[in-house]
């Protein structure tokens, strides 16, 4: 189980804070051990947009720069609905598609990306979306993230997705000092075998969102904050971090309007609105 250092008086003890790794071998052995108490935390990790083809995610990837996976899956039902292949979206008018895509911001510029890599798909891929990285970062407007999450998410194949929240968690866990996504990439890379590293991405993503927040962490509320470099970075107090939890941690849904069946666990989709 994780540690989370309760006390049975008044919750969670103080946390002292973790060493750092100082070989590869201490560094491999903590980050797996993270990883292994993470899939206890969250044994429902997924990919938070809904999709269900490879199409559908890769577009709904490009879309979430800048937003959130709720306000993605709001939008594409519709979008969808009127361009469901390749082929329909390539040849959409550009302000009606800028229409449906306002609400996720960027709206313009995310029109001409997917209308772009949708010509691509058709011109290049006979409308079908390849299965490799290669060919997917050929894709005007796929770089590395993207492409991983496709694959990870719709092939099967092993990815790191390095999104904000996953470069933010891995410096604060002492698995890379650098910035750049690729070199995060392969430093991540380095410490796991590639089965773990779809599950990885999405359980550091998870985490990132729901506790170990961008600009104050909800330290003294975190699980695994034995195990963390960077314990006390953020709000140590049980009582006040525990209320800046989201998402289910914090008695709210998640961010998937159409949960799939297969993970058990997950909270309900968001009543409508009446």
């Amino acid at each position: 189980m994780a540690t989370n250092g309760t006390s049975g008086a008044g919750g969670r003890a103080p946390v002292k804070k973790a060493k750092v790794a100082q070989t590869h071998t201490g560094l491999v052995r903590q980050a797996r051990r993270i990883n292994r108490e993470l899939a206890e935390v969250y044994p429902y990790a997924h990919p938070e947009l809904d999709f269900e083809n490879p199409f559908q995610l890769l577009v709904a990837t490009v879309l979430s720069a800048q937003t959130t996976d709720l306000r993605v899956n709001q939008t594409t039902p519709a979008l969808f609905a009127k361009y469901p292949t390749p082929e329909d979206m390539a040849v959409a008018d550009p302000e009606a598609l800028e229409e449906i895509l306002r609400p996720t911001g960027f709206f313009r510029a995310k029109a001409k990306s997917v209308l772009a890599l949708s010509a691509d798909l058709r011109d290049k891929f006979d409308g079908e979306v390849p299965g490799t990285l290669e060919d997917l970062v050929t894709l005007r407007g796929v770089g590395r993230k993207t492409a991983n999450v496709v694959l990870g998410n719709a092939f099967g194949v092993p990815g790191i997705t390095v999104d904000t929240h996953f470069g933010r968690l891995a410096r604060r866990f002492g698995w890379t000092t650098s910035q750049d996504p690729v070199k995060v990439e392969e430093d991540v890379a380095g410490l796991f075998p590639p089965s773990d590293w779809t599950m990885l991405s999405h359980r550091v993503v998870f985490h990132g969102r729901r506790i170990c927040h961008a600009r104050k962490p909800a330290c003294g509320a975190c699980p695994i904050a034995p195990l963390c470099p960077a314990y006390g970075e953020g709000e140590t107090d049980p009582v006040k971090a525990e209320k800046l939890l989201k998402y289910e941690k914090g008695g709210a849904p998640g961010q998937r309007l159409k949960p799939p069946p297969d993970y058990p666990g997950q909270p309900a989709p968001p009543l409508a609105a009446s």
